[in-house]
């Protein structure tokens, strides 16, 4: 099995400047999913946007995902994703009523490092548009959705990005 470690949670909540973080301190990082499917249908004049078409969204946001974890099962050591699999397979369930078929419990390494609701540092931008409650709701999603797969949570401390990336590599299994 391969070192992934997932770090999901709340939108907005400090994920992906946690992931540069880690990216800076030499580990393999995988993009967020979502954001990437945003800024490829905001560039070509699609329509697969979450606040447009929800379902293409995470249709497409699952497809990359698959992508991302089968390419980086070429990748040495430990490499964490912001979002991936679950948080797609979550989205796509939540707006079509159905979960995707794929073993998503068996994706990254038993611990999740979840970021909680965070308002003091939530904005929207052009590629998340939707409000602090939407980013909460979302949040308890992953929250069971995780649990359900089998995965142990780590909450992320609301401290700062430093503490945030000692706080991961002391309890990620960093091979």
């Amino acid at each position: 099995m391969k070192n992934f470690i997932a770090i999901s949670g709340c939108s907005g909540g400090g994920k992906s400047t946690l992931l540069a973080e880690l990216k800076r301190r030499g580990f393999a990082v995988v993009e967020e999913p979502g954001r990437r499917v945003v800024r490829r249908e905001s560039e070509t004049g699609g329509n697969a946007l979450p606040w447009a078409d929800g379902a293409a969204f995470a249709r497409k946001a699952l497809a990359l995902a698959w992508d991302d974890w089968r390419g980086a099962q070429s990748l040495n050591g430990a490499v964490f994703f912001d979002r991936g699999l679950v948080d797609a397979a979550a989205a796509l369930a939540h707006v079509t009523g159905y979960w995707p078929d794929g073993d998503f419990g068996q994706a990254y390494g038993p611990l999740v490092f979840l970021a909680p609701p965070w308002p003091e540092i939530h904005v929207a931008d052009t590629e998340r548009k939707h409000g602090f409650a939407e980013a909460e709701s979302e949040y308890h999603r992953l929250v069971a959705a995780y649990a359900r797969l089998g995965y142990e949570a780590a909450i992320l401390p609301k401290v700062s990005v430093a503490e945030r990336a000692a706080f991961v590599l002391e309890r990620a299994v960093i091979e």
